[in-house]
This record gives structure tokens, sequence and C-alpha cells, in this order.
């Protein structure tokens, strides 16, 4: 499995898209502030088929120190959580089921065509 980076990204999308790499990495810099400050406000974040962002608070709790058995005291805390959407669950379904990544990417923008009809 690789890891693909913010840089990664932006260079695929700014040669698919035809457009310039520092336009792209503008753009894509602003959503992910975007995302952010939104996040940061205790809101929920929907893209429809691709997924759900929102916060859960987690409660404190009595941990145990692994090293010396101690309880120590784990104060509350906010996380994400994300919940994938359709689209992506299809994807990596498709994935583990061994369908090329091109195949299952086709599937996807002739579905998407059709539901625009």
């Amino acid at each position: 499995m690789a890891t693909i980076t913010k840089k990664d990204l932006i260079d695929r999308i700014a040669e698919r898209s035809m457009q310039k790499r520092t336009s792209v990495k503008r753009t894509i810099q602003q959503f992910l502030d975007e995302v952010t400050i939104e996040l940061g406000q205790g809101n929920r974040l929907e893209f429809r088929d691709f997924g759900v962002f929102e916060i859960r608070e987690r409660a404190p709790r009595v941990a145990q120190n692994p090293k010396t058995l101690e309880p120590v005291t784990v104060p509350a805390k906010r996380t994400i959580k994300f919940k994938m959407g359709r689209k992506m669950r299809e994807a990596l379904d498709a994935a583990d089921a061994g369908t090329p990544i091109v195949q299952v990417r086709a599937r996807l923008m002739e579905r998407e065509l059709s539901e625009r009809d």
C-alpha cells in the first residue's frame, strides 16, 4: 500500500485538469483550511457519496501506564469521525474484490452520468 501525499494529489489534479500547479495547490489548501475551520467550530461536513466528517466527544477515562501499571487520568477530548459514503464504499468493495481501479472509476462515472438524466 502506497502513501499518497498532498503534493502527489496536487500534481495529479494539475495534470488531469490541465491547470497550473500553483492554482490547484491554492485551491486544495483553501479547501483543507475550510474543512479544518468548520470541524473546529463543531460543524458536521457532508460530501454526498464521498462521506461525512463529524466531531465526537470522548469522555474522560482512567487508563493504565503500561510501564508502571499505575492508573492515569485521560481527559475528555474531541475527535473526528468519518463515515464513508456510497461511492467510496462501492469503490473500496470493488477494489477488495480485485476489480482494477480503472474499471471502478469508469463504473462510478457511468452511474453518475445516468443519475443526472
